[in-house]
């Protein structure tokens, strides 16, 4: 892979499909952890930023190529939304690189042992943007809210029976079943937390301040130009004294890779996140004196992997022996190098490395071995031909990343007699023809694991998400008992040693019935001018709030 620090000398799958109405996990939170986490010491980059001082007239400007449909993420989970919320709008906690929960709107929190108790103390003196005090009664109302109408917060939430306000400044989840992701989904960009006094008694889907922000956060909404940019000011009352350090930040549109790579050259957008150029230019631009490549800061939402999904009613492919000849007919390395340009590391079975509480590199799975491949087609029945071919399918991909593994998947599978034709549509049809119609035999796709199993990879393994038209579901119709045990118990399990064994488990039978194939952890990577810093302090990456992003001294 390559380096995770900033690189001196992607774009893949932007869309976070996710809403899909499972019970969603995360690593346990005890006492001990929220100590440990409201105190811990500031990464090496947070730390790097605590010495920069406001620069008065300063402006930074981001580029993303996708325009938010709205500016708060309260009821919505797009992609250009959770860049955008989170610089005005904030959420309770924030976290590390591997993480690990960082205050934000709350400075300590406590999991009662039995899972079913969350409490959060809340940072005083915090003011929203209109002059209102912030209080606990705004915690409970977003909490509730996310629960009716976020895509994700109906599942993240759905245990949550009530939130209790003792005070102004405690708020108290009670939950009805256990739920460990909890604690890892309240970042502002998943869960934002929201004026009450604003938003209650109206509908929240179609509110204005969701395209005029009312939050705490480092920066003040001024405007959004439609198809162009959006503006935020520096809020001069911000809770943390001295923060933000810039005037002025400016969100840019520019959906064309070659034109961000333009505007990134030029100087006029200083950074861009999610691969924002065409990915052989990342070599060429790293070069630049004025850029720097980093692809951290994306643990949190971008954790992007690529795999292969079979449809198990296939006549063919619902055979095990063929699917693991298909996995042992296909290198990844090549993939990796050839696809993605090195930028990313091999990603074998369900769960991605990038998640390293969960992945279990000990789990056997299928190596490269074309002699191998070649028997167990034999050992299937399905012998070559005359012609040297043993069976024919179709490969159903969408977009440039998707198609260039297709064409690899193709010429591998052509060297032990499965002539594959490829099939590429744009977006809208590849769902419609997987998710819908169920018109295909397998397909490669990317899709974001998210911060843990239950809430990014779940949904694809549980026989009770087969739901045809619905996106990103169960598409390969996978259906095993032991498989719903696994993951249905790791949902609920508090203790983070015996949650990590279950899904350790889940990976063995995984990559041994391979429903899927795990193919690539492709790295996201964020170019940035280097005379901008603190951009990048966690896992958020630039969906965090930007208190910290500065222009540096001149050395």
């Amino acid at each position: 892979m390559k380096p995770t620090l900033p690189i001196s000398r992607r774009r893949f799958h932007r869309r976070l499909l996710g809403g899909l109405g499972l019970p969603l996990v995360a690593p346990v939170a005890t006492s001990a952890m929220a100590a440990t986490a409201a105190t811990a010491p500031p990464t090496e980059s947070a730390a790097s930023a605590a010495p920069a001082r406001y620069t008065p007239g300063s402006v930074v400007t981001l580029l993303t190529a996708l325009e938010p449909p709205t500016l708060v993420g309260l009821v919505n989970s797009a992609a250009g939304t959770f860049l955008v919320s989170p610089k005005a709008v904030e959420g309770l906690l924030s976290y590390d690189f591997d993480l690990r929960p960082r205050p934000q709107l709350a400075v300590a929190w406590d999991v009662q042992p039995d899972g079913l108790q969350y409490t959060f103390r809340l940072r005083q003196g915090v003011k929203w943007h209109d002059g209102r005090d912030f209080t606990s009664a705004d915690v409970a109302f977003s909490i509730l809210s996310l629960k009716a109408s976020h895509p994700r917060g109906r599942a993240t939430f759905a245990s949550v029976a009530e939130v209790r306000t003792p005070d102004a400044h405690t708020a108290v989840l009670v939950l009805s079943k256990p739920a460990p992701f909890l604690l890892t989904a309240l970042a502002a960009a998943e869960s934002p937390i929201v004026p009450r006094h604003v938003y209650e008694g109206k509908d929240l889907a179609s509110h204005p301040a969701n395209n005029a922000p009312v939050g705490t956060g480092p920066f003040v909404f001024k405007e959004w130009v439609r198809g162009s940019h959006v503006i935020y000011e520096r809020n001069p009352t911000y809770w943390d004294a001295g923060k933000p350090y810039i005037d002025r930040l400016v969100v840019r549109f520019i959906p064309d890779q070659a034109a961000a790579a333009a505007a990134l050259e030029s100087g006029t957008v200083d950074l861009a996140g999610a691969t924002p150029v065409p990915i052989p230019d990342l070599d060429r631009l790293k070069d630049l004196p004025h850029l720097a490549l980093d692809t951290r800061g994306n643990e949190y939402f971008n954790n992007s992997t690529t795999r292969i999904e079979f449809d198990l009613e296939n006549r063919y492919f619902r055979h095990a022996k063929v699917r693991q000849a298909v996995a042992h007919a296909i290198d990844r390395d090549v993939i990796l190098k050839t696809v993605w340009y090195g930028y990313g590391v091999a990603a074998p079975g369900p769960i991605s490395p990038v998640l390293k509480n969960f992945h279990d590199p000990k789990v056997a799975v299928p190596r490269f071995d074309r002699k191998r491949a070649e028997a167990l087609l034999d050992e299937a029945g399905f012998a070559r031909g005359a012609d040297g071919i043993r069976f024919r399918v179709s490969h159903d991909v969408f977009d440039g990343g998707g198609n260039r593994v297709g064409q690899y998947i193709r010429q591998a599978l052509a060297r032990v007699g499965i002539e594959v034709t490829v099939r590429t549509q744009e977006f809208g049809s590849y769902i419609r023809r997987v998710y819908t119609e169920r018109d295909f035999d397998f397909n490669n796709q990317g899709m974001s694991q998210m911060f843990d199993p239950t809430v990014g990879i779940q949904r694809f393994y549980w026989s009770k998400n087969f739901r045809p038209g619905v996106p990103f579901s169960n598409g390969a119709h996978y259906d095993n008992p032991e498989v719903d045990r696994l993951l249905e118990a790791a949902a609920v399990e508090n203790d983070p040693a015996k949650r990590r064994a279950l899904f350790s488990e889940f990976q063995r039978v995984i990559a041994t019935e391979l429903p899927t194939i795990g193919l690539v952890a492709v790295a996201q990577v964020t170019v940035a001018n280097r005379r901008i810093g603190g951009h990048t302090i966690g896992a958020e990456g630039l969906s965090g709030n930007f208190a910290d992003i500065h222009i540096k001294a001149r050395a």
